[in-house]
Order: C-alpha cells, then sequence, then structure tokens
C-alpha cells in the first residue's frame, strides 16, 4: 500500500459542514471492558493496567487485579461519561467491541436510546496484525453478527485495536457493508484511499487527542493536561479558519475516572460557547463526505 505524502496540498479546495460549521467534534466513547486479552478467554497472555510499569500477572495465572480496573470502566465509567454526554446534550460516538456490548448490554441500550453510533472495533479488543487473513476475516463476521443480534444494527465504520493488519481495508471493502474505516490518522478532514481497485473514505482518528496519552511519556500527567489538549487544539483549529474535523476518543476505564471525567466535561462546556464549532456523530460525518465531496 503506497504512502500519499501530499494529500490535499498546500491550499485544499473549499469544504463546508453542515450548517457552515468550520470545526466538527466528534466524541469517541471507546468501550472495550471484558473482550481484553485474559487467561479467563482462553488467552496466552493477560491485557496490562497500563498504568504502571509491571506488567501484571501472567499465565497461568488470572490477573485478578487488573481485571477489576476493567470492570470499572463498565460498571461506572461507561455511565459517568454517559451522563456527562446527556447533560451536554451532544451526539456522540461508541467504538465498542461486539463483546463487550453483549457482556452490558444497557450500553447497547443506552445509545439506541440517545441515537448514538457505532464505530466498530471489532468482536474482540485483540491485535488484528496478529491473525492471519482468515482469522481476521472470520472475526469481522463474528462482530457483524454480534452488534446486529445485541445493538440492532450492524457497524458502517471499522477502528482496529492500536493499528490495522495489511488486510484489513481489503477485507472491510470484500465484506461488502463498510462506507469507511478510521484507522488512518493522516489529515484534518476525511480522504479517500485505494482498496481493491476503488476508492474508500478514511474518517481519521486522533492520537493526539486521545486520552491514552495519560498511558505514555511524555503524555498526560493531569486531566489539566488534557483539558489543555483539547482547548488549545479547538481553538487553533477555528482561528485557522480551515474545515476541520476534531476527533475526541475518550476509554471507560480510564477516562471515567472522576477526575479525568471533569476535564471532558469542561472542554465540553467550551466547545459549546465557540461559533462555528458543532458536534456530529462519526457515520453522519461519513456520509457528508460522501455525498458532498464524492471521490
Amino acid at each position: 500500500m503506497a504512502r500519499d505524502l501530499v494529500g490535499y496540498g498546500r491550499t485544499p479546495r473549499p469544504v463546508e459542514w453542515p450548517d457552515g460549521a468550520r470545526v466538527v467534534v466528534n466524541l469517541v466513547l471507546v468501550y472495550e471492558e471484558g473482550s481484553e486479552y485474559s487467561v479467563l478467554e482462553g488467552d496466552d497472555r493477560n491485557d496490562g493496567w497500563g498504568e504502571y510499569a509491571d506488567a501484571g500477572v501472567q499465565p497461568p495465572q488470572r490477573d485478578l487485579g487488573t481485571e477489576t480496573h476493567y470492570d470499572y470502566g463498565a460498571r461506572a465509567g461507561v455511565w459517568r461519561l454517559a451522563r456527562i454526554v446527556d447533560d451536554a446534550g451532544v451526539p456522540a460516538t461508541v467504538c465498542a467491541t461486539a463483546v463487550a456490548l453483549e457482556l452490558n448490554p444497557d450500553v447497547a441500550g443506552w445509545m439506541r436510546e440517545r441515537g448514538h453510533d457505532l464505530l466498530g472495533h471489532g468482536w474482540r479488543w485483540i491485535e488484528s496484525w496478529r491473525l492471519s487473513r482468515e482469522e481476521e476475516r472470520d472475526q469481522i463476521a463474528r462482530a457483524i453478527e454480534t452488534f446486529e443480534r445485541v445493538l440492532g444494527e450492524r457497524p458502517l465504520g471499522w477502528n482496529c485495536r492500536s493499528w490495522p493488519s495489511p488486510h484489513t481495508r481489503e477485507l472491510l471493502v470484500d465484506e461488502g457493508g463498510f462506507i469507511y474505516d478510521s484507522d488512518g490518522s493522516a489529515d484534518d478532514v476525511p480522504y479517500y484511499v485505494p482498496s481493491s481497485g476503488r476508492p474508500f473514505l478514511v474518517v481519521p482518528y486522533s492520537k493526539t487527542y486521545n486520552d491514552s496519552r495519560y498511558l505514555v511519556a511524555p503524555g498526560f500527567s493531569s486531566p489539566r493536561d488534557f483539558l489543555d489538549t483539547l482547548t488549545l487544539g479547538l481553538d487553533e483549529l477555528v482561528r485557522d479558519g480551515r474545515t476541520a474535523l476534531m476527533t475526541v476518543p475518550v476509554h471507560a476505564r480510564w477516562t471515567g475516572q472522576a477526575a479525568r471525567a471533569a476535564a471532558v466535561r469542561a472542554f465540553l462546556e467550551h466547545a459549546q460557547t465557540l461559533d462555528g464549532v458543532a458536534f456530529m456523530r462519526r457515520l453522519d460525518i461519513a456520509r457528508w463526505w460522501l455525498d458532498s465531496y464524492p471521490p
């Protein structure tokens, strides 16, 4: 797969969001709890907590302490973030694994009640680049079946754990029902890439405005670091005057913690005071781009 280091170039063509918005914010609530690597599920490893240097307990023992960290995301964190989203009255995208929703169907119920869209995040929260092509194809199919059964709808977009495999995009195109993926982070607006002989839409993700930076160094040592990064980024995008998409991914077990959730609430309050800023679901962004700016 060839790289494109030019993109829209020095002077991109003018584009618009609905209702004349200049910057669209897409809040992504990432929900993976219960689908991580675990001896309990027959895996050969236990996923780590991510916030300590110690890798944790490894097979053949279960890591009972780390399991409860993930449990917190499902029992408390996801609902704290849901309340913040509800209070702000903004649309959100839930980037969920199929197994996580199956284990906690109330999250799927909240999505249906509030009209939040789904970004498929795999059948389980596992590394697709470790799978064979046929294993990955099977897991995509299992995810779609589970989403349809638990949520009542299939995903139209896809985002892998951390990185896609060399086969992921082609498998999504071959499956036939996906209209975009979010495994690339190459621009401030959606863009097209060739796959299986035709253009395929990428709605870019963000590693910069992502709460996973609580886990890396240099990263966020305080929720104020996250808030400053979000507000400075949004303010600059507005000042820049170009059409832009700002993706803000937050994880239930990390930003569902009260201090970190407060930063999300403060950011949403700030964003809602700015002219030219709108909130959209990821699916609506993809559909708008496909209709307004076809390849």
